[in-house]
Order: C-alpha cells, then structure tokens, then sequence
C-alpha cells in the first residue's frame, strides 16, 4: 500500500508542468543596500516582515512610507539614499516559479477562494486523523517524462506498473500530529508544542524530511510510492501535462501562480480543495500545494545522457510543485 507524502520544500525533479507549477533578505529581497547606522532594527513592521514581495507582490510605495515615518528612518538612513533605493524597488523581481508561470497569470485578479471548494483556514477537520483513504491505480503502462522541458525529465517513455494503492490526499498536518502523538517522534518545526498551527488541521504537513515520511508510512501500514507510481497516478496514460489535461488553469491547483494572480501572500490549503483539478483516477493536489516524496533515488531516465553530479543514491526524487515553487 502506498501513500502520497509531503516533504520539505526542496526539489529535486521538476516534471513538466506537474512538478513545477507548482516549501528573504532585509526590507528588499537583497534588491538594494541600505547603509544602516544604528546597532539594532526598530521592531515595527517595515524591518520584522523579511520579504516585501511576499505581501506586497505589486510594489510598495515607500516615498510614502518614509514621508509618514517623519524623521524615524532618517536615525539610521541617508534621505537621498533611501529614495533613490525605493525607487528602484517599486516593482518586485519575480520568483523564478513566478516568472516560469507568468504566462499563465489571469489578465485580472481573482478572488482569494477562486476554485477552492473549502475555507482556507476551517475551525475543524473533515478528515479527522486515522490514515487517508487510498484507490486502486491500475495495472498497464503509461507515458512518464517529457520531450520539451528540462534535460532531467526526458526523454519520454513508456513504463508498465503493477496494480498499486495510493492516497487520494496528502497527509494532513492533524493525522501527522497522531504519528507523533502514539510514537513519540519529534514534531515538526512550523508545530508548537507539538500541535499544529490553528486552522491547519487539514492543511498537508510539512518540515518532515524522507525519513520522517518513511517513518509514517510504516506507522500507517502503508510505503511510500515510486516515482514512477507516483507520476502515473498524477498523469494517467496518455501524457498529459496537467493531472486534469494540458490546458493550466489557475483555479485549479495552488501554485505559485494562483497567489501571484490573488495578490497575496501565499500559503498551503486544505487537502482536496480543489476538486477540478484531479488527476483521472480521483487523486487531490498532484500538482502544487506541497511537494511529495517519493522511494526513489534521484537518477536519470533511461536514455537519458545528459550527465549530472546530482544523479545516483545521494538524493530521494520529490514531485508535485508546491503553493511555493
């Protein structure tokens, strides 16, 4: 039996539009350098929050800001200085996922709640915490990889699997909390006193490293897919990009993207929000929210020549793309 886990954000292969639709520097994302004078940052939000861009994706106006400030900024910065340096700052550099996908932005923004069939942040869960249920993925081949994007990803080819189980959702932060809970595991880093955020119950757990999602699997009585298990239930059998076909669509998954498109600071969501973005046999979130780790070893596709240091037994294959990246 298997299961489809959520890792730490660190990627690994970037399948296609399924892996990379896709878990901060001072003031400006390291955009400018501002000469500081005093010894310690004043608390207040300007120098608390670490990455503008991450609220503020259209720009910040800070003549304004400095104008407001009265004379607080100007104790540790040079007026003409901070200007010329705003200026600059105006309009944020995307992300690399951002610039990936800006081709897919909307012409107009939309709604915070856009495709999400859930609350962003529910009182309770609707899953509760024993293990996800799982479905039957069927035996016979499928197309794996691609032609047309990065060198690690092709070339396509056909692989036959076996019959295997797999997860429909990712595993939720409150059914993690039940592993740690009846196995004494260390927690998480974004849970407090070994408990998760509020709201998040149903939110895909994340910080846990390969060993951590082995860990589960074996508590759960289940394993962790291949990669190839993995992207053939994402895909299905006839190659397509997306776990619903080849068109993107923003308010299908959560991607980076998506919150480029709503204007705000992202997040992950509630496991299966997004209900028209399954994959043909049923499963939630193949593409974006959080990475998932597979059992498989970082290496490259057969046919494959396109050498690289990073191919071998030194890393575990993640997929899936995130809200983040």
């Amino acid at each position: 039996m298997l299961i489809a886990f959520p890792p730490l954000p660190r990627a690994k292969r970037l399948m296609d539009r399924l892996r990379s639709t896709l878990l901060l520097a001072v003031l400006l994302s390291g955009a400018i350098s501002l000469a500081i004078a005093a010894d310690k940052k004043p608390a207040d939000h300007i120098h608390g929050v670490a990455n503008c861009k991450d609220c503020h994706p259209q720009g910040i106006d800070f003549p304004k800001i400095l104008h407001d400030s009265g004379k607080n900024c100007l104790q540790c910065h040079n007026r003409d200085t901070l200007l010329k340096s705003f200026s600059r700052a105006k309009s944020p550099r995307p992300s690399p996922a951002e610039s990936e996908l800006s081709e897919f932005a909307p012409d107009r923004p939309i709604k915070a709640d856009a495709g999400m069939r859930f609350a962003q942040y529910p009182k309770q869960s609707r899953l509760g915490a024993d293990p996800n249920r799982m479905v039957l993925i069927p035996a016979g081949p499928f197309l794996m990889g691609t032609n047309d994007r990065l060198p690690d990803e092709g070339p396509q080819h056909t692989v036959d699997l076996p019959a295997f189980f797999i997860d429909i959702y990712e595993v939720t932060n409150l059914q993690y909390k039940k592993f740690i809970d009846e196995t004494g595991r260390r927690s998480p880093a974004h849970f407090r006193n070994r408990s998760f955020p509020p709201g998040k119950a149903d939110h895909p757990v994340t910080y846990v490293n390969w060993n951590d999602a082995t860990a589960y699997c074996h508590w759960a009585g289940k394993r962790l897919p291949t990669d190839e298990e993995w992207e053939k239930a994402a895909r299905g059998t006839d190659g397509r990009i997306f776990p619903w076909g080849d068109e993107f669509d923003v308010t299908k998954a959560n991607t980076p993207v998506r919150w480029q498109a709503i204007g705000h600071q992202g997040d992950t969501t509630p496991v299966g929000s997004f209900a028209d973005g399954i994959s043909p046999y049923g499963l939630y979130d193949m593409t974006g929210n959080v990475w998932e780790w597979t059992s498989s070893w970082y290496q490259a596709y057969p046919g494959n020549h396109t050498p690289s240091e990073s191919y071998g037994k030194r890393y575990k294959t993640l997929k899936g793309g995130s809200w983040f990246d």
